[in-house]
């Protein structure tokens, strides 16, 4: 099958193994799969991973000896592959198994490719409402959905999302549903002006904000993201890190100590109610493509993802 693999540096390859469906899991032909940040910074070393990376995807099951409901089926999938014996898994934690495996970031095949494999039970349906553009968003917009599940927030909180990238834009139209006191800064007038089209409120000045926010969303994937969010957040308030990096990090843990903040970090998050979003188009996400490539040119594609200001790039492979 054709593939983008991560050796040494990306690579293109046309004669790559088409994965087997053992055991339980299923294979899936993909049909289109977004690059993200991760991705970016997989290239840069982040995880020490090698072979075909990529998580954000669509697909229609090709093969599924122990699901043959399945097949035919155009579905996404939840990107953690869990042991689901262990005791960690028992106890109702599968995205933290140690013996995990991760869709195209540790120790297993990912999305740039014509076919991946997963467990059956990390499938979902999707109903012909959402179209493959929305569907590859289901990932991404699940992990915006997690803040939620981890953070109360009420029309009384005033909240800060820091960042205005893909992620950033996602985690603002989730939360903006609370009916929160919600502003979003960023840098970039075109991105932010995708959430002001939704009446949500954006600011570009970090000057102008007054500090004493009640929760922040740090979205930015940078570092000093983090000293943002520790200065505009009030003493025992929330922040909450949906950035991940590359590196080591800095962080003045007095302050954090001093003034008593929670600290969450929120990673991956439910399908179902970021499948419902986007069946009820409930969330722009369109406005976020700003490029497709087919899997031939995913070299090109991921050059211009690491652009900066590009939001959302495609690969395809039909």
């Amino acid at each position: 099958m054709r593939a983008l693999t991560l050796r040494s540096g990306l690579e293109y390859c046309e004669q790559y193994p088409i994965p087997a469906p053992a055991g339980v899991e299923a294979v899936v032909r993909v049909i289109q799969a977004g690059i993200c940040a991760t991705d970016l910074q997989l290239v840069q070393g982040y995880m020490g991973f090698q072979g075909v990376p990529g998580h954000e995807f669509v697909g229609i099951v090709q093969e599924a000896p122990h699901h043959p409901d399945l097949i035919g089926k155009r579905v996404v999938g939840e990107i953690n592959a869990a042991c689901l014996v262990c005791p960690v898994c028992q106890a109702g934690r599968p995205t933290h198994c140690p013996r995990r495996t991760t869709l195209g970031i540790d120790r297993r095949d990912g999305a740039f490719a014509d076919f991946l494999s997963l467990p059956a039970e990390n499938l979902h349906l999707l109903s012909d409402e959402i179209t493959n553009d929305q569907a590859v968003f289901t990932e991404p917009l699940a992990a915006a959905c997690q803040i939620l599940e981890q953070v109360p927030i009420d029309a009384t909180d005033r909240v800060l999302v820091i960042g205005d990238g893909k992620l950033g834009l996602l985690c603002a139209q989730v939360l903006h549903r609370t009916r929160c006191r919600l502003t979003v800064l960023g840098r970039h007038q075109e991105k932010l002006q995708i959430l002001v089209a939704r009446g949500i409120h954006t600011n570009q000045d970090p000057a102008s904000l007054s500090p004493g926010f009640d929760i922040v969303i740090e979205a930015t994937g940078t570092p000093d993201g983090f000293a943002l969010a520790r200065e505009y957040v009030r003493p025992r308030g929330t922040i909450v890190l949906k950035s991940t990096y590359h590196g080591q990090t800095a962080v003045d843990m007095t302050l954090l100590v001093v003034h008593e903040i929670t600290v969450v970090g929120s990673r991956c998050g439910p399908f179902p109610p970021a499948i419902a979003l986007l069946r009820e188009n409930a969330v722009d996400v369109q406005s976020l493509i700003h490029k497709r490539f087919p899997i031939e040119q995913a070299a090109d594609a991921f050059a211009y993802a690491a652009t900066k200001g590009v939001l959302k790039v495609l690969l395809e492979m039909t």
